[in-house]
């Protein structure tokens, strides 16, 4: 190397440096440990002991609230994430026609997204409530019907949450929106012309080509879901209850390493969340060949 590629390569590395030493310090490394005290009896005040797969084996095997916890996600996010997408897709198609005010019912319905978690959780638990919350009021109210217990009911619980995760569909449907606006106004007009009615013309038209739209989303959603923490966390105080039926994953996986301080088994849950979150991302990613389709091919 010349001693001018050489200065390049310094000042280069130079400015390189925050990312290099945040990437190492905040990602790496703790990757690296967690892999590591996933292999150990680790408390944070006594030395870690190896136990090797021990803790693999208690979870899978030993633990029933494992399971449990494993259910309630899985639950929550094969029938939010779904909904949710549809929901989005909805509005974005409404939200896409040409009225008045246009813009200000975009800003509306987006509203929501950037409302803190924290905040709309407890917004929420008022909602809910079984004796004043708004949700049975209206029910009540309205409808004559004396609304179910939701989140202080075992039975009711996860519905509330996959109910209460509507409200936040304004980010996807904004992605949404910008697919189909780059949906050719051509196919439209050639599915006119051959006399395709409103359905039609979603169902071979827009479907298809918001496809890539959908796969984005649905990846993000199933990332998202199984790593739902914050609002069942401040809605049930950090205890997953009643009965269990809000323990989720990553609250579980909270509970151990920061309230029981068992780091190592901690370690162990988020090794076998992240091999779970990579399958089903991979199969997704593989699917997509079947019902991905993009434009101009």
């Amino acid at each position: 190397m010349t001693r001018r590629e050489r200065a390049n390569l310094r000042n280069g590395l130079l400015f390189a440096a925050p990312f290099i030493v945040g990437f190492l310090a905040v990602y790496l490394y703790p990757l690296v440990m967690t892999m590591v005290y996933s292999l150990q009896r680790y408390n944070v005040i006594k030395p870690p002991v190896w136990v090797g797969l021990a803790n693999y084996r208690e979870l899978l095997v030993e633990d029933p609230r494992f399971w449990t916890a494993l259910y309630n996600t899985v639950y929550f996010t094969v029938l939010s994430v779904p909904l949710g997408l549809a929901l989005a897709l909805g509005l974005a198609m409404l939200l896409s026609l040409k009225v008045r005010g246009q813009a200000v019912y975009r800003t509306i319905f987006f509203l929501p997204t950037i409302v803190p978690v924290v905040a709309s959780a407890v917004l929420w638990m008022w909602v809910f409530n079984p004796q004043s919350g708004l949700l049975n009021g209206t029910l009540q109210e309205f409808f004559g019907i004396e609304g179910p217990g939701w989140m202080a009911d075992e039975h009711w619980s996860k519905p509330a949450l996959i109910l209460m995760s509507f409200w936040t569909v304004g980010g996807a449907m904004v992605i949404f929106l910008a697919g189909l606006a780059d949906v050719p106004q051509s196919l439209y007009e050639v599915a006119d012309i051959d006399g395709a009615g409103p359905f039609r013309r979603f169902w071979n038209v827009t479907l298809p080509m918001v496809t890539p739209v959908i796969l984005f989303n649905l990846v993000i959603g199933l990332i998202n879901g199984f790593q739902y923490f914050t609002q069942v966390y401040v809605m049930t105080n950090g205890r997953g209850e009643p009965v269990g039926s809000t323990m989720f994953y990553a609250l579980y996986l909270y509970r151990n390493s920061f309230y029981y301080l068992n780091m190592g088994y901690g370690s162990a849950m988020a090794w076998i969340m992240f091999l779970i979150i990579l399958s089903a991302t991979l199969a997704v990613m593989l699917s997509s060949k079947r019902w991905v389709h993009y434009h101009g091919e």
